[in-house]
This record gives structure tokens, C-alpha cells and sequence, in this order.
């Protein structure tokens, strides 16, 4: 659990008034939004040339976010409790899996969390302060929750991609920064692209120069490797007042919260098998899959700590007992 606490300048009175306001059926938000409706944001692809994919966010109260996927070739170490024939028995799952060049035996494919690399910058805040540290694990987690990611960035029984994203919140964070943080590396893994392979089987990997024919880390194709894990994972933030749910809150409206809950969730392509297991959130009638009925998964559930469940700092114990002592003197020389 992570402390949300900002700076919020309202007084009591204040906070009372929101409360009741978002506590209503429907409820009333300050800046006019529904229960379910999010920030308006403005969001940009490629803008950093340096990287294998980039992207920027800005919500409207200000705040921006930027994300860069830089991607390098590396050798696969195998675990330290392999031996000799836990070595030929991943060489020949390996091998099984390149003889498909549509990647049909793409679930035999094996993937590390350490292939993945994630960092958080924050403007006023060190890289080990532990909000920082809660940022980085949530989104991690999210990303390799299902383990279908990291398949993404296997190339052959020896070699693999290391992934690096720098996430970097360039202005202060005027309210809880999770959600825009997780939609911007979710827009700049779309935007990924690596370098298409050349070579094949267990050769070191060559690749074509070609930058026009690199395939998208999340292919746009309808290809069994797409099936698994179509879209990155999205984080998204809700918080209870009432018997009200807020989706997206603001800074004030987070001041006020009674339960405040960080959700992941993913969207994985459509299949014949999981077409009858689709979310309400689609819509009352099944869909058929010609329309594209959407495939939810939820990846993790934690719970933030809202300001309004911390303790706000009172007198010190040293005033409070200057104050009984006061009062017992008092009484003592109080004539009878």
C-alpha cells in the first residue's frame, strides 16, 4: 500500500461540501465530468527519434508525462538450476517453435521478467523514495502479470530482446500521477516497433535495416502471436464516496475518498474459445465476434490510501499536558 496524500487547500467545511456532493445520485463532480467519464488529454506517438518507441500524454489540468522504449540485443542465460538436459530440453522446445514462421507454437515460447527493465522519475522526488519505488512495482506488474509480454521480446533459444522504459513525469504532480503514467507507456508500447529478424533458428540474430518493414511489438495483424495479448495493460484508478464510484479522480476528489483502489487491467483479441466469457462492460447482449466484442482481463487489484484515511497532525503531547497541569492547579487553588 502507498500513500496518495497531496497538497489539497481546502478547509474543512469544504471538504465536507465535496463529500456530500460526489455522495448524490449521481453523483456531482467538480469539474462537471460523470461518475465514469475521464480526464480530457491530449497524447502524441514518435517523439523521441532516438528510441524504438515514444510517447507524450498531457491531461488538462496540466500535467504531462513522457515515455521512451529503447530496445537492445541480449544472450539468454539460463537458470542456475538447469543442467545439461534442462539445456537440450529448451533447445528443443526452441527449435519446435521456429519451425512455424506464423508462430503457431508461440506458446512454447519462454519469457524472464528481467528482460524488462522499468524507471520512474518523478520532479522533487529521489529514485529510492518509496513512492517511487510503489510507482515503478505497479506498473511493472501490471506489464508482466500475464507473462504473454515478455514472450514478445524472445527471439530464438539464445538470444532475446531487453526491453528499457524510462518513464518520466515532467511536471509536478499535481494529483496522483498512476493513471497517466500507465496510459502513456501503454501508447508508447503500441508505438514499438523492433527491428524485423533476418536470420533463423539458433543463429545470432540479423536483422533487416530496413526501418519502414519493422513489425509493431503489438502486432496489428491478426496473427497467434497477436491472439495472446493484443493491447498493453492500462492502471486504471477508483475510488468509492458513498455507495458512489468514481472512475479517473481528481486531486480534490481523492481528498475526500473512502476507498481508493488501483486496478490493471488488459485486452486480449477475441477467440472462439473465450467469445461467451465476455464482461458486462460490453453490453447486455453477447456479441458476435464479427463486431469485435472486447476480451477484458483483470491483471492486479491494490488498494492506495486515500488523505482522507490519514491522521491529520494535532498539538504535541507536550501542550496537552501543560494544559491538564494548568487546569489541576487551578483546581487546587480554587478557593472552597
Amino acid at each position: 500500500m502507498a500513500s496518495s496524500s497531496q497538497g489539497v487547500l481546502l478547509s474543512p467545511a469544504e471538504l465536507a461540501y465535496l463529500h456530500d456532493s460526489l455522495s448524490l445520485t449521481p453523483p456531482i463532480r467538480p469539474d462537471g465530468r460523470t461518475a465514469t467519464q475521464f480526464r480530457p488529454l491530449t497524447a502524441e506517438t514518435g517523439i523521441l527519434p532516438g528510441t524504438n518507441g515514444s510517447a507524450r500524454i498531457c491531461f488538462a489540468d496540466g500535467t504531462e508525462a513522457i515515455v521512451g522504449v529503447k530496445a537492445e540485443v541480449e544472450k539468454t542465460r539460463l537458470a542456475y538450476n538447469h543442467g545439461e538436459e534442462g539445456a537440450k530440453l529448451v533447445a528443443a522446445t526452441a527449435a519446435a517453435a521456429n519451425d512455424d514462421e506464423d508462430g503457431a507454437e508461440y506458446g512454447q515460447r519462454a519469457g524472464r521478467s528481467e528482460w524488462v527493465e522499468l524507471s520512474v522519475e518523478i520532479p522533487g522526488l529521489r529514485d529510492d523514495d518509496a513512492n517511487t519505488i510503489f510507482l515503478s512495482e505497479m506498473l511493472s506488474e501490471a506489464l508482466l502479470a500475464d507473462g504473454e509480454f515478455a514472450k514478445k521480446l524472445w527471439i530464438n533459444s539464445r538470444f532475446h530482446w531487453k526491453l528499457f522504459l524510462d518513464i518520466i513525469l515532467i511536471s509536478p504532480p499535481l494529483s496522483y500521477p498512476l493513471p497517466l503514467l500507465s496510459l502513456t507507456t501503454h501508447l508508447a508500447l503500441l508505438a514499438t516497433r523492433l527491428p524485423r529478424l533476418k536470420s533463423e533458428g539458433d543463429e545470432d540474430p540479423l536483422f533487416d535495416d530496413d526501418w519502414d518493414v519493422s513489425p509493431f511489438l503489438y502486432s496489428r495483424q491478426k496473427t497467434a502471436e497477436s491472439a495472446a495479448s493484443s493491447r498493453p495493460p492500462v492502471t486504471l484508478l477508483v475510488t468509492a464516496v458513498g455507495d458512489n464510484i468514481v472512475f479517473d479522480p481528481s486531486k480534490e476528489e481523492l481528498a475526500v475518498a473512502d476507498v481508493a483502489i488501483a486496478i490493471s487491467i488488459t485486452e486480449a483479441a477475441v477467440t472462439a474459445a473465450n467469445s461467451l466469457d465476455d464482461m458486462d462492460v460490453d453490453s447486455g447482449a453477447v456479441k458476435p465476434l464479427s463486431i469485435g466484442a472486447r476480451n477484458l482481463r483483470l491483471l492486479s487489484i491494490r488498494v492506495i490510501d486515500p488523505p482522507s484515511r490519514l491522521t491529520p497532525s494535532g498539538a504535541a503531547d507536550d501542550t496537552a499536558w501543560r494544559v491538564s497541569g494548568n487546569r489541576q492547579e487551578e483546581e487546587q487553588s480554587w478557593p472552597s
